[in-house]
C-alpha cells in the first residue's frame, strides 16, 4: 500500500494508549528514512550542516521514543551510497556527527540497553570509525532491543553483497532464503512499516528486498521537526492496515 497521507490534527491521537497500539498491530520493527535536514536548514537560512546537526539530536529523541513504546527493533537510513557525492564539507560534518555518537552510545550504554548493528560497507569509513562501529555492535550486542544504523549502505549493493557471500558456500543454485540469510539485516525481522519525512515518496534504494510485504507512510514533516506525536501518527496509520501478504483472508 504506497500513498501520500495528509496530516491528522493533534486531537485524532492525543488520547491513544500509543503502547497498547504497537502491541495490538504486531509493529515490531519500524524503519526511517531521515529525508529534510538541508530543508530545515535552509528555510532558516542556515548552513546543511545545522540541519544535520538538529536532525542527529531528532534521531535520537525518536529512537528512544520507540523504543520506550514497545517497538523491538529500529532500522534508520544515515548514510547513502550516494552521499559520498555531496560536498566535502557537508560529508565530513556528517562523519563527526556519527562519531560524536557512537561516544555518546557508549557513554550512555546502560541507559540505552540496545543493540547496534551498522549496516553497509564499513570499509569506505576509514579504520578508526569502522573500529568505532565494530566496538559499539560487540559491547551491545547482548541487547534484546536493536537499532540498525544504515550507514555507507545501498540496497542494491546489499543484494549483490548477499549473492556473492550466498556463493561462498559452493552452491550454484540461490533461493531467496540463501540471500536473506546474507543479507546485512540477516539477524532482524523485516520492518513492518517504513516511515519517509520531507514529502518525498520512493525508497532511495533503502532496504529493497526487506521491504517487499512492508508499509509505507509518508509525511511532509522535515526530519528536524519529527516528534514523537508525529511517530503516532504513523503507527495509527499502520494500525489501521490490513496486512495479507499476498493472500486473501476470509475468501
Amino acid at each position: 500500500m504506497l500513498f501520500k497521507k495528509k496530516q491528522k490534527n493533534k486531537t485524532e491521537t492525543e488520547n491513544v494508549d500509543i503502547k497498547e497500539v504497537v502491541e495490538n498491530s504486531g509493529l515490531t520493527h519500524i524503519a526511517f528514512i531521515m529525508d529534510g535536514n538541508g530543508r530545515w536548514a535552509k528555510r532558516r537560512s542556515l548552513p546543511r550542516e545545522a540541519g544535520h546537526k538538529v536532525g542527529a539530536a531528532t534521531f535520537k529523541k525518536v529512537v528512544k521514543y520507540c523504543s520506550d513504546i514497545g517497538i523491538d527493533t529500529i532500522t534508520v537510513y544515515a548514510f547513502s551510497t550516494e552521499n559520498w557525492s555531496r560536498p566535502k564539507r557537508e560529508v565530513d560534518a556528517l562523519m563527526r556527527l556519527l562519531d560524536e555518537y557512537i561516544k555518546t552510545a557508549n557513554d550512555e550504554d546502560e541507559e540505552n540497553r540496545v543493540k547496534y548493528i551498522f549496516l553497509g560497507d564499513k570499509e569506505a569509513l576509514g579504520e578508526e570509525l569502522k573500529s568505532k562501529c565494530l566496538q559499539l555492535e560487540e559491547f551491545t550486542a547482548h541487547y534484546k532491543k536493536t537499532l540498525n544504523v544504515a550507514l555507507n549502505y545501498g540496497g542494491r549493493a546489499e543484494i549483490v553483497h548477499a549473492v556473492n557471500e550466498a556463493l561462498k558456500s559452493g552452491k550454484t543454485e540461490i533461493c531467496e532464503d540463501d540471500i536473506s540469510a546474507n543479507l546485512y539485516t540477516a539477524n532482524s525481522p523485516d520492518p513492518d512499516l517504513i516511515v519517509r519525512t520531507a514529502g518525498e515518496v520512493r525508497l532511495s534504494n533503502f532496504l529493497m528486498w526487506q521491504s517487499a510485504y512492508s508499509e509505507f507512510y509518508f509525511t511532509d514533516v522535515l526530519w528536524p521537526d519529527m516528534s514523537p506525536e508525529e511517530v503516532n501518527k504513523a503507527i495509527i496509520d499502520f494500525s489501521k492496515r490490513k496486512r495479507n501478504f499476498g493472500g486473501v483472508k476470509n475468501a
